[in-house]
């Protein structure tokens, strides 16, 4: 008899099917979700946006144009995330399903302009400072960002030859936004010892393809990134929503991606001789971006380093679970974007705060477009109220 044929492997399982199989269904992410608990459909949850994206890959249901539109308009806050028993990996689940739906359906030209811009942070940074020129002219429905603040100026002082070194990474839109907290910060960690490096060559993160299913141009500006970073050690994160990205690009055993002020509070309990706080009599509102909470899980360190200051009073903004900035969301639909920031808003001129802190950029951009109120990164406030400690005087002895 002739051998029998070999039995067909069995295909290999659809890795977004995968991830969707996770998933319970017992609706614990219901609560948390903004969009649900804006429109209360079941669409909007991520419950729904599962199932929909695994009927989908399956195709036992066709896409849709509403069907697409409930994919938008996830705010990617992955607060669900953090809740599900099952541990179902939202985040990576719906980077999956966005790039199936860039296949079905190409991005639109807004979407593909900013993530050409983004991707080139030098042709950004010379745009954002022109926009800031223009600004004051400019009619209102095109002052979609607040202006860049004016970069600092005086000179930066050089901690000794033997301090620490560590690398930073800028970004893309932080390059003309964020100018005075890497300054702050650069000033605040050499008065502690440590030497800040920022590498020549490094791009944006590529979050911004990534939450959009480009994931080709973000693994482009990834190995970009991770060429750049390719011999440091530690590198500190500023913004929230840029770490995940920044620590998947810099994989590998001589690369670490430390959110900074993590990093900053380390530094505070290892060399505690050095320094002291300033005081701050002060009612700030503190908003902890999703990413922040959800992802990089900085929170509670942050709230540590705030209460330490003296004759602060911080209040926490706990009025939405989401600003709406979400990545490109707030300039493709501004209006969507402003009714989750609204609560927040309110929140902070009710509690008669005269600075609003948060860690993420898009939020800062997107909070500070609504309100009078001065934003601010925490670190850049907390590094300004950081001094050093005196050295004693040597005294000569007596003749």
């Amino acid at each position: 008899m002739p051998p029998a044929a070999p039995s067909p492997r069995p295909a290999a399982p659809d890795p977004l099917v995968a991830l969707a199989d996770r998933c319970v269904q017992c609706g614990l992410c219901l609560p948390p979700c903004p969009t649900y608990a804006e429109s209360r459909l079941e669409a909007e949850s991520p419950r729904g946006r599962i199932a929909l994206a695994r009927a989908w890959a399956l195709g036992t249901v066709a896409a849709t144009a509403t069907g697409e539109t409930h994919l938008d308009q996830c705010l990617g806050c992955r607060s669900c995330e953090a809740v599900c028993p099952a541990g179902v990996e939202y985040g990576a689940l719906l980077v999956q399903a966005r790039a199936r739906q860039r296949e079905r359906r190409p991005a639109g030209w807004r979407q593909r302009a900013i993530e050409s811009l983004v991707s080139h942070p030098r042709l950004l940074h010379v745009l954002l400072r022109t926009y800031g020129r223009l600004h004051p002219w400019l009619p209102a429905r095109w002052r979609l960002l607040p202006p860049p603040p004016a970069p600092p100026s005086g000179a930066i002082p050089t901690p000794q030859a033997e301090a620490e070194r560590v690398s930073m990474f800028v970004g893309c839109a932080a390059s003309a936004y964020e100018a005075g907290l890497r300054s702050a910060v650069v000033q605040c960690l050499a008065m502690l010892g440590v030497r800040v490096d920022a590498p020549p060559g490094q791009t944006c993160c590529g979050s911004v393809h990534a939450h959009a299913g480009d994931l080709e141009g973000a693994q482009r500006l990834a190995r970009r990134n991770r060429d750049a970073f390719g011999p440091a050690g530690t590198v500190l994160t500023f913004a929230s929503g840029c770490h995940e990205a920044v620590s998947q690009a810099l994989e590998g055993d001589r690369n670490r991606s430390v959110d900074a002020i993590e990093f900053l509070a380390g530094q505070l309990r290892a060399r505690p001789e050095r320094w002291r706080w300033r005081g701050a009599p002060e009612r700030v509102a503190l908003h902890l971006p999703c990413t922040q909470r959800n992802v990089v899980r900085s929170a509670g360190t942050l709230r540590a380093l705030l209460s330490m200051v003296p004759e602060l009073e911080v209040v926490e903004l706990n009025a939405s679970g989401c600003c709406g900035a979400s990545g490109t969301q707030m300039l493709e639909d501004p209006v969507r974007a402003a009714t989750f920031r609204a609560p927040l808003l309110r929140q902070v001129e009710e509690s008669g705060a005269t600075r609003l802190l948060s860690a993420n950029l898009g939020c800062r951009l997107h909070l500070a477009n609504g309100t009078p109120v001065p934003v601010e990164h925490p670190l850049e406030f907390l590094a300004a109220r950081i001094e050093a400690v005196p050295s004693p005087r040597t005294v000569s002895p007596s003749a």
